[in-house]
């Protein structure tokens, strides 16, 4: 069983999922501002936080399996599913395995685009230095996730998020870009998807392309979407505006497609 922690008494249950190399404690900038309407149930993925690596290649597929194993210990019938980032593929991987299981699917600075060639060989290149030089990586990649124009005043978030990457098992990391590149396109998956669909991106987001994924959202009445100024890390750079979209849009309505 994944590792989770609950907070709050709500009706509605929105479950959290974090994205590559973090694990529940990202959410602590974010979670204060959502709404007193919502049970809120953090969890581990696999290889993340006090979750165990169970798998060499950790695919969305399986992450979601176990997911669903914590729903259902926990006694819910339908919850709000919220992913960041990699844990964004972990949900459209739910959705598309346990689709009655959703009253809402929030894409937050993720996409339903599989990874490109370039992307893929990307990260091969990088198991070598996640399996032997974890801490190298760690300190290269997670400041390119934030905002570039805004740098110096989150100096304080991006070593939050360091830390929280430091923690993260180096095997599990690379089981989980071993399953990233596997994943496949899951726009279909929107399509079909009988439940509301909220996207959340970044302007200046360098590991989601927001531009392309946008673009090609269908025009439905069930899907909306948000740009903020802001890079990948909406949760720890912009937690107030993230919160107040979450909590308006899965508990009231909005018009369609608005920019912060």
């Amino acid at each position: 069983m994944l590792h989770f922690e609950i907070t709050g008494n709500g009706k509605e249950n929105l479950v959290l999922l974090h994205g590559f190399m973090e694990n529940s404690k990202i959410w602590k900038f974010l979670e204060p501002h959502l709404s007193e309407k919502f049970t809120v149930i953090k969890i581990d993925l696999p290889g993340h936080g006090k979750s165990e690596n169970n798998s060499e290649i950790l695919s969305m597929e399986m992450m979601a399996r176990e997911v669903v194993k914590v729903i259902s210990e926990l006694n819910l019938e339908k919850i709000h599913l919220l992913g960041h980032s990699m844990g964004g593929y972990v949900s459209l991987a739910f959705a598309e395995l346990f689709p009655q299981k959703l009253k809402s699917l929030t894409l937050f600075f993720s996409t339903y685009i599989a990874d490109e060639e370039d992307k893929k060989e990307q990260r091969r290149k990088s198991f070598r230095i996640i399996k032997d030089a974890f801490k190298h990586y760690v300190n290269a990649g997670i400041p390119n996730l934030f905002n570039p124009n805004e740098k110096d005043i989150l100096e304080g978030k991006i070593n939050f998020a360091k830390e929280i990457a430091f923690s993260t098992n180096n095997l599990g990391a690379l089981a989980a870009v071993k399953g990233m590149i596997e994943r496949t396109d899951k726009l279909e998956i929107l399509k079909n998807l009988d439940a509301k669909i909220l996207i959340i991106s970044g302007k200046h987001d360098s590991a989601v392309n927001s531009e392309k994924t946008l673009k090609n959202l269908p025009d439905q009445t069930n899907i909306k979407s948000y740009v903020l100024d802001c890079g990948h890390m909406g949760q720890l750079e912009k937690p107030e505006i993230c919160a107040a979209i979450i909590n308006t849009e899965l508990l009231h309505h909005l018009p369609k497609h608005l920019v912060f």
